[in-house]
Order: structure tokens, then sequence, then C-alpha cells
């Protein structure tokens, strides 16, 4: 049974998705009139509407889609309002022509039934070669990524080709119009566009990059040169671009795709920047529709034969989503060298997804993906999360039959990771914000600092003070070690949604419950994985909505009262232990547990607010 939440999600991306317009635009390509594609090339809608419910959007997925392709905000009325034009008085006589009456203009909600999709751009790298039937199934994603608003910037690389071939060019203008052919097959507009787009070397005038150790492109434009993009996407049509670069002799070289794709990323944002600088503000309150597409990258999106990035911590398969400033180097010195048979371009897409973030806006994300997962890329528009969540108990990732090879790789650019193991380190004032801000409530901070003062065993905190997790020493009255209790784990509004959220969990799973197992080593300046892991345990109001969430993650729960008592089992015990008993396996009370959930009751229900 389909959720009633997805149900109304899918009927609101239906409603707004662009309807086709081939009328409304001429093509510069030539005086052609456009025809209508083959009717079994059209994709089918049923297809369309199931790629979308398979994303199981939340609401709050469905309302930052909203919010990025949906009404634009509706400008401020002129202090000087226009005089009012009187109206001609119609005549009554029935036996003359009546004159047409005058058409009022649409009001801004019938403006937005007619034109409700903010189109966006994605910059798409196909980095193939590809079979017809693997090309078919991904051009059919980006067409259905334009329905929903999304409009592609392609890059076409062919792998089989190396630079310096005496044909390489005939032959990338070769895949180029392959790409062309393929997506107007599906019912979409294409134009290829074989010139150069960029230029080699840093941009005149340079500044220091947008980050201390990111190398700026070895590419980079002038607003001249987007013009055969802007035209394209101005008649409606997706750019179909050839890797081709101005050298300083101002001839057409070819390079590698990556670069064009970095400069373009810088480019079209400071394009998109001065375009909206220079734009007048819409007058007498009316939102301001046009078929203009905002330059400004959304998405990044490398498609090639071999799919996410490979992870030491799940032998060999992709990452699931990765922190780029907090796990970018370590990725590199934990990439087994045997992967680069298999995954040959993992790492170049990976610099090359760091690079195009630096300068995207914070909101935007990399995916990497393979051919055979083309529908990840409406669940990636959509959700903005990745296919699998990062934070779910790792014997549930390990087991779960959705993870393949091919499994794609989300990106982010994220924020630094640190773990503290005094309250003297703790920025009170910041701390007070976020929890103040992620509760809702007032905090009571001179009882709740105090409490930490005796038994606090450390803090996660993610960039500053985005967001943090606080895990206490809670002391047994029965004699028994100290429980590790996660007394508060908080993100704030601003960052939820933007992968902060798994981002903390991890590290709190990599200093907890997760200790002892090698791919907890992650860079969080903490234990590094070293150690043994202990029973983390919390406590929630049975009513709150992140329950759900916390079910999930958690080993087991167990209510009590008005309250629902939380567990992860700390994961070496029990693996070292599964190994031990072989084919036996595990009971379903150890006897380490017995007694335990009372103890847990004992000492968490007794804990203090920390609220005024």
């Amino acid at each position: 049974m389909i959720p009633r939440h997805s149900a109304r999600v899918a009927s609101a991306l239906k409603a707004t998705a662009p309807r086709p317009s081939h009328a409304l635009y001429a093509t510069i390509r030539g005086s052609r009139t456009p025809q209508e594609p083959p009717e079994d090339a059209v994709p089918h809608e049923n297809d369309f509407i199931l790629s979308i419910l398979r994303t199981n959007p939340s609401l709050r997925d469905a309302r930052a889609y909203l919010a990025s392709f949906g009404l634009r905000p509706e400008t401020q009325p002129s202090s000087n309002p226009p005089p009012k034009v009187p109206q001609p008085t119609l005549i009554t006589d029935p036996t003359l022509p009546q004159p047409a009456p005058l058409l009022a203009k649409p009001s801004p909600v019938i403006e937005s039934i007619l034109d409700p999709v903010y189109r966006r751009t994605a910059l798409v790298k196909i980095q193939g070669p590809f079979t017809d039937i693997q090309l078919d199934s991904i051009c059919r994603g980006l067409v259905y990524l334009e329905k929903l608003g999304l409009v592609s910037v392609i890059v076409v690389e062919n792998d089989d080709r190396p630079r310096g071939d005496e044909d390489e060019r005939s032959t990338i203008i070769d895949e180029v119009m392959r790409v062309v052919t393929n997506l107007e097959k599906k019912g979409s507009r294409a134009r290829p566009v074989v010139g150069a787009v960029v230029r080699l070397g840093p941009k005149p005038d340079d500044v220091a990059s947008p980050e201390p150790d990111l190398e700026p492109p070895e590419t980079h434009t002038v607003p001249s040169d987007l013009i055969a993009i802007r035209s394209a996407l101005s008649a409606g049509e997706i750019p179909v671009i050839a890797p081709f670069a101005l050298d300083s002799f101002c001839r057409s070289v070819r390079v590698d795709a990556n670069d064009v794709i970095a400069g373009l990323a810088r480019g079209m944002v400071e394009a998109s920047a001065l375009q909206k600088s220079s734009r007048a503000a819409a007058e007498d309150g009316h939102l301001a529709f046009s078929s203009e597409v905002d330059l400004t990258p959304l998405r990044l999106m490398i498609i090639d034969r071999n799919g996410g990035v490979p992870s030491y911590a799940r032998s060999g398969y992709p990452h699931l989503l990765i922190n780029l400033t907090s796990e970018y180097h370590h990725i590199h010195d934990t990439f087994d060298p045997r992967w680069a048979h298999t995954n040959p371009s993992s790492l170049s897409n990976l610099a090359l997804a760091r690079t195009c973030l630096a300068y995207m806006p914070a909101t935007s994300s990399a995916i990497m993906v393979s051919h055979k997962s083309p529908s990840s890329l409406i669940g990636n528009l959509i959700t903005n999360k990745p296919a699998v969540s990062s934070s779910l108990p790792h014997a549930l990732l390990q087991g779960n039959r959705s993870l393949t090879p091919h499994t794609p790789t989300l990106i982010r650019r994220g924020l630094p990771i640190q773990v503290l193991r005094s309250v003297a380190d703790i920025d009170r004032v910041k701390m007070d914000r976020l929890l103040e801000q992620s509760f809702g409530r007032t905090l009571d901070a001179d009882s709740f600092y105090a409490r930490l003062e005796a038994s606090l065993d450390f803090v996660v905190v993610a960039g500053d003070y985005a967001g943090a997790a606080i895990v206490t020493n809670e002391q047994s009255a029965h004699g028994a070690p100290p429980i590790s209790y996660l007394d508060k784990f908080a993100v704030l509004p601003s960052h939820q949604g933007d992968g902060t959220v798994d981002f903390l969990w991890v590290a709190l799973h990599d200093e907890s419950y997760g200790l002892g197992h090698p791919f907890s080593a992650n860079p969080n300046g903490g234990k590094g994985g070293v150690g043994e892991g202990r029973d983390l345990v919390w406590r929630s109001r049975s009513n709150n909505p992140v329950n759900k969430w916390y079910f999930e993650r958690s080993t087991g729960h167990v209510r009590m009262g008005a309250w629902v008592l939380f567990w992860c089992d700390a994961e070496k015990r029990l693996k070292i232990e599964e190994g031990r008993r072989g084919s036996a396996g595990l009971s379903y009370v150890e006897d380490w547990e017995q007694g335990r959930l009372s103890d847990w009751g004992d000492i968490v229900l007794k804990i203090p607010s920390s609220w005024k």
C-alpha cells in the first residue's frame, strides 16, 4: 500500500511537471519544424510516476523539493501603485455588437498554474563508452529529471579514446551526437555544443581558492563562453557538450571532461550571480515567471560504468554518503590499490566533486552512479539523500540486499567533526544556542553543565556547533559498571536534511558502541576506532516524532510510561561471541544481558530534566 504522504508528493510533483511545449521555443540550429517523437519512444507516464514513488519521499523531502522548483517568492509591491484605468461603459443595446471584455491580468495563483516549475540546472558527466541499451537507460533518467524541473548540462567523455588519437575529435563528436539523438528519441530536445565553452589556464586576476588546500580548476570561463549553453536552455533544449577547451593560441583542443565540468561549475555560478544582481525586481506584486533557467548548478551527477567510491568499511562496496570536509583525505589513505583496476576513475571523480561543490551552493550535492541505477537520479533530486542511510546499524547495512557494487555514492560538502573530552572545551554560548533551537525549549544551563562536569564522557561536535551528540557516564545503583548514556543529540533546524544528522550519528557510533571495528577508524579526532565498544543507552518521549528514526538505528527499545528506552549493543562484543559459537548463534538474551533493562530503566528515568 502506498503511504498517503507519498501519494500526495507524487500528485504534487505530477502537477508541477512542465508540459511539453514544442511550439513555444524555436531552435537556432535551423528552421526545422519540431516533430513529435515516435509513440514507442516516449517514456511511459506510469514508469515515471513509479520512479518517484520508489524514492518514498517524506513531507520534509517534498517541501525541500518544492522550495527549489516550486513557486518563486512573491516580490514586494511597488510603493507607487499605477493609477487605476477607468473601465469603459458597456453598450446595453442588444441589437448592436458587443465589445470584447477587457481581459484582467492573471492572479499569481493562475500564473503559477500556467508555469509552475522554476527550472534549475545540473552538471552531468556521462563517462562512457556505453552500449546503446546502457545509453538508453541513462537518457531516460535525464529526461525524467527534466520533467521534474532539473535541466541537465551534459559533458560527454569516452575513456576508450585517450587524448592524442588521430581521430579523437570526430570520435568525441560522434559520442555527443549519440547522446543528442537518444535524448530526442525519449521526447526531450537536445543541442550538440561542439565548440569550446571553457579556456585553459587559471582565471586572470584569480583570488585565493575557496578552501585552503583546494586547487582551483584548470580551466575558466568568461561570460561570452556560456552563450551556447544559455541559448540552448532558453530554447528548451538540453546542451550536450564535447570536452574541448581554448588554449592560449585560441585553438580548440580536447581536454579531460573533469576540467570542463570544474570550469563550468565555477563559471555558471558566477554568471548566475551577475544575472541575479542585474535583474530588475518584478512590479505590482505579481510573480515574475520566465523561461530563463537558473544557471547555478543544483546537482553534480557523474554517470559511469562503475558507480560510487569503494569503501574500506563495506569490503569494497561503495560509500553511501561522504562528508568531504572530514573524510576526503581519509578515503585516499584507505583506498585499496586493487580498486584502481575495478574503479579506475573513483578518486578523480571524487576530486571533481570536491572542486565543484566548493563553488556550488551549500545545499548542493554530487552523486556518483552507474548506468545500472538511473532511477537513483530521481531519488537524489527529490530527497537529496543516499539510497540507503549511512547511519543505519552496520550489520543491517552489511546484510542489505539493496547494497550492490552499483549502489550510488552521495557526496556533500559536509562539516568538520571533532570530539571533545572536557567541559572546558565546550563553547557554552554556541552549545546553548544549538540545544535551545533544536529542542525549542529554554536550557537550565547552570544545572546542565554542573551535571556534565561530574559525568561527561565525550561530545561530538559537527561544524561550528551545527550539531552535537553529548554522551555521559551514568552510575548504576547496583554496583554495575556505569552505562554510556546519550544525553543530547541535537542538530540545528537549518542543517536538518543536509546530511549533518547522518554524519553526526556515524561519528557517535565510531566513538561508542562501534569501537573496536576497523570501519570505525574515521578521522573525527576521537579514538580512531581503537578500544572496546560499550552499550549506548538513551531515552525519548513516547510522542517524539524522531522516534521512528531512533527505532531504525537502535538494537532494541522498551516503553516505560511516558518514555521510550532505546539502546545499541556494543558491536564488537556480539561479533566475537557470535564467532565463537559458530552456527549455534546468539541467544535471545545473553548472560551479561540479564537484568540490564531494569537497571538501565532505574538509571535513565532518574536523570533530571535539562530544561527550565
